[in-house]
């Protein structure tokens, strides 16, 4: 009855959120690439396809682990968890670049081993063409999940569409090597083919988990933080007379973003607020993906009206110098600007 719950429980969550639907169709789809590669090896005993035999079993592992953590993070957010589940998409991530740095692990061992110690190699215009298909299907699966990741800022298919790729292309070096096995005869290039496309797993592991652990530590997105200050500079009206220490948090799809915003000292708090909603829906503009503002407002101070552009302000104190351009460097500074 639990299974069948859980069942129930993923089928209804494929048809409110796409990337779910996504994630379970490329597991459904990778165990059965799993058991064909299992077979590859089994008709064959090649490393190099044990390699990819190895790599299949290790996308089942982290594709069940990101199913839920998908599922986790469409959770709304609660009492315990008031920015969303969303961070569990770059531990699911984490958790994949850590499993794949692992196979390739066993992988440069196991060729290390058959290096030293070859056996005899049987059917391999079978084992061909069985790596062949799985590698094609693998890089269709996984361009489809990294293209749909990156458009919905999702952590777990843009690492596991990435590796899928990744096994497409290890399957392209390994089908080559074992043609040149075919055409040589030499035994060692089987060993040998599988130890570089270890290399090549670990190192893509590596990424993956390098990218898990900048989002984990919110790492800034220089490429967003400059996105945002063009809007911003685009779109700004003279009574904001300053934005400073800004920064931006990604949980799963939704981007948090809090800064300071100056404002003229002697505006009402009516007036304020709705200076600060004006800014608020500016900001939010920028982006495709849902945005919470937190903007904390400061009152302009003396040294402010050098690069104030009010130009009727009744309380001017300085002359205006210069316009100050936001740019990614300035408005993450915290400190209000100034023209010394």
């Amino acid at each position: 009855m639990p299974l069948l719950l859980l069942v129930h429980v993923v089928v209804y969550l494929c048809g409110m959120f796409p990337q779910i639907k996504i994630q379970t169709g490329a597991l459904a789809i990778g165990l059965v690439l799993m058991a064909v590669k299992v077979l590859a090896w089994w008709l064959t005993k090649s490393d190099a396809i044990l390699t990819d035999a190895l790599e299949s079993i290790v996308n089942i592992m982290a594709g069940a682990f990101g199913l839920y953590s998908l599922v986790l993070a469409s959770k709304p957010r609660d009492l315990d968890h008031p920015y969303g589940h969303g961070k569990i998409e770059f531990v699911a991530a984490g958790l994949e670049g850590g499993l794949i740095f692992f196979a390739g692990a066993v992988i440069l061992w196991k060729s290390a081993h058959g290096l030293l110690y070859p056996h005899p190699l049987a059917s391999l215009g079978w084992g061909l063409w069985l790596t062949g298909l799985t590698g094609g299907i693998n890089y269709l699966i996984g361009w489809r999940m990294s293209r749909y990741g990156r458009q919905h800022d999702s952590m777990v298919l843009i690492s596991g569409g990435s590796h899928l790729k990744s096994d497409a292309y290890s399957s392209v070096g390994i089908l080559a090597g074992l043609g040149l096995l075919l055409l040589t005869g030499w035994q060692w290039v089987d060993s040998a083919t599988a130890m570089i496309f270890g290399f090549v797993i670990l190192y893509h592991g590596w990424q993956i988990i390098r990218e898990s652990m900048a989002g984990i530590m919110d790492e800034a997105d220089q490429e967003l933080i400059t996105s945002l200050a063009l809007h911003l500079e685009l779109h700004r009206q003279n009574e904001w007379i300053d934005v400073h220490n800004l920064r931006i948090i990604k949980y799963g799809n939704t981007f948090h973003i809090d800064c300071h915003l100056t404002l003229p000292w002697y505006l009402n708090l009516q007036d304020a607020h709705a200076a600060v909603k004006t800014f608020e829906k500016t900001a939010d503009s920028f982006a495709t993906k849902p945005v919470e503002l937190f903007v904390h407002s400061d009152p302009c101070e003396a040294h402010s009206c050098e690069i104030c552009q009010i130009s009727d302000c009744p309380v001017r104190q300085r002359v205006a110098l210069a316009r100050t351009t936001w740019t990614p460097e300035n408005i993450i500074a915290n400190r209000m600007h100034s023209v010394s």
